[in-house]
């Protein structure tokens, strides 16, 4: 049997990147899937299309983690439709970058709206499910922006900052239930995230990492896996960095 045979998990952004890195991870251990995306159609079933060795085990999803109804709603029928659910990694994420005084209302609250109200909102009702069966993981995905604040990215790092705080809240809410809720924080990633970077600033933030590369999506993957096995039991309330040594 492999780790998570049985086990039910969902991965939020799960079609993309590193949200498909860690799906991939998980069904490869044994586990049913659910990977949730809110826009790129495409995306998603070229990732279905890719994954076809585990059908029935892997299952799509397409809505807002910012839409408190859609989520709702997606709750609510998880039990009929899936089972128990045992792990949950809030990975949706997006960002909007420009200097704090240039940076529009709208932008603004769409970052704090998907990362963190996001979060919050899976969260929530992961929670009232898994204390039923007094058992869960919920794995966050955070940045080291949260914690060192980069330039011209104060919306995305209050919301990831943000994360982390909440996630300490909860770890002490639901300890007693056996679950437990970790951070995982990747730096700087070799994703869509960070295609839209100048080469200069790319050349920059490498010199920054004491590995002098940018980490992999599937290096990501596994620290997510560790916090989400059976054995991570005495870890809640934790942030694992996946940083290169930044």
């Amino acid at each position: 049997m492999t780790a998570f045979e049985g086990q039910t998990v969902i991965v939020t952004g799960g079609t993309r990147s590193i949200g498909a890195a860690i799906a991939k991870n998980f069904l490869r251990e044994g586990a049913h899937v659910i990977a949730t995306y809110v826009g790129n159609d495409q995306a998603a079933e070229k990732f279905v299309e890719e994954q076809k060795e585990y059908e029935g085990k892997l299952h799509v999803e397409k809505f807002d983690v910012a839409d408190y109804e859609a989520v709702e709603a997606f709750f609510k029928i998880f039990p009929e439709k899936y089972g128990k659910l045992h792990v949950l990694v809030n990975n949706s994420g997006i960002r909007r970058d420009a200097v704090l005084a240039m940076m529009t209302k709208e932008n603004w609250n769409r970052v704090l709206d998907v990362n963190l109200t996001g979060t919050y909102t899976m969260c929530k009702f992961a929670v009232l499910l898994m204390m039923t069966e007094r058992y869960g993981r919920i794995i966050n995905v955070t940045s080291p922006s949260g914690r060192f604040g980069f330039e011209g990215q104060a919306n995305y790092a209050a919301s990831k900052a943000g994360m982390v705080a909440m996630s300490r809240s909860l770890s002490k809410e639901v300890a007693k239930r056996k679950i437990t809720v970790n951070c995982v924080s990747p730096g700087f990633i070799g994703t869509d995230l960070l295609s839209d970077l100048p080469e200069d600033l790319v050349k920059e933030y490498k010199e920054s990492v004491p590995m002098r590369r940018f980490g992999t999506p599937n290096e990501v993957a596994y620290a997510v896996q560790f916090l989400a096995s059976r054995e991570a039991s005495y870890i809640t309330g934790a942030t694992l960095e996946v940083t290169g040594g930044l």
